[in-house]
């Protein structure tokens, strides 16, 4: 096969092409697990609604990768949008049928996750669309600057299985794709998170961070989402989509509420990773981002912007 069928075969690295790759280096291996990976040491430890063990048993592609799967379809109204102006943005889940599907189960407080992210992993948005009566979600999105996105859709339908779909939309206008080098040193509002822990490809890795303000520990921090902290990670090249949750929860009796927010995941394959921490404290989500190679620990960068370079 050449490289323009190679490519064709492949719409996320077509789209990668058009938006720019981050971390050009990044290695990107077959797909060998999957976050949360239930049983062993991390049993109980959170879910992976997303990219989990049971979607790993259906198919070799990790979540996020297409637009299609299992018998779901996501499919957008419109796939451009104007960069810098908040806009109704909809989209439509069809089922194995072709209609729309208008049932949805309740995961982790809402019925759809939206996570929207440039090629670059730049400006990283996770939101929560309204369903109309005829299966039309509806989000404002605004998009901070021009370039290829991601959006990636995690849902569950009624009677079916948990599913992350994903789609490019567009921002018209020029762009310079950023570059981000290996950070575990978050700053944002005044509050600094620290992540502790190496990615080890096929085990259950444990990841910790560590939130304080103004050099003190954060330990009221608030519940979002049913936990104290939401993980995303992306594999750098292609975008896999990993959605873990924290070990335990408010009100378990033996999670306390910061500073430190424990996760147990599994990432799928050798490379660099983007991780974004959204946490909640006096009433504001906030979001702290991260560069992470597997394998050894990556050194110390303390630049307030998750590596960016």
């Amino acid at each position: 096969m050449n490289t323009a069928a190679k490519l064709s075969a492949y719409g996320v690295a077509l789209a990668l092409v058009a938006g720019g790759a981050w971390a050009a280096g990044s290695a990107v291996g077959p797909f060998a697990g999957a976050a949360g990976l239930p049983g062993g040491e991390d049993a109980g430890h959170g879910d992976a609604h997303s990219g989990t063990v049971a979607e790993a048993a259906r198919t070799d592609e990790p979540g996020g990768l297409a637009s299609s799967r299992g018998g779901y379809t996501l499919t957008p109204t419109i796939t451009t949008l104007t960069p810098g102006t908040a806009q109704p943005f909809s989209f439509r889940i069809l089922g194995p049928d072709g209609a729309p599907i208008t049932a949805y189960d309740v995961e982790h407080e809402k019925r759809m996750h939206l996570i929207v992210v440039r090629r670059d992993t730049t400006g990283f948005r996770h939101v929560h669309p309204e369903l109309g009566a005829d299966g039309t979600w509806t989000v404002p999105l605004a998009l901070p600057e021009a370039g290829s996105y991601r959006v990636f859709a995690d849902f569950k339908p009624s009677g079916g299985t948990a599913t992350t779909l994903g789609v490019d939309v567009a921002a018209a206008g020029d762009f310079k794709p950023v570059e981000y080098h290996p950070s575990r040193v978050a700053n944002v509002d005044g509050y600094q998170v620290r992540l502790d822990g190496d990615l080890t490809p096929g085990r259950s890795s444990k990841v910790t961070l560590m939130v304080t303000k103004d050099g003190q520990d954060v330990t009221d921090l608030q519940p979002y989402l049913g936990a104290y902290g939401h993980l995303v990670a992306l594999r750098g090249g292609d975008l896999a989509y990993l959605h873990v949750h924290p070990d335990g929860e408010p009100g378990d009796g033996r999670t306390a509420p910061g500073p430190a927010i424990t996760f147990f995941a599994e990432v799928p394959s050798d490379g660099t990773y983007r991780l974004f921490l959204d946490f909640q404290h006096q009433g504001k989500v906030r979001t702290a981002e991260f560069t992470v190679a597997t394998g050894t620990p990556a050194p110390v960068a303390d630049d307030g912007h998750g590596g960016h370079g």
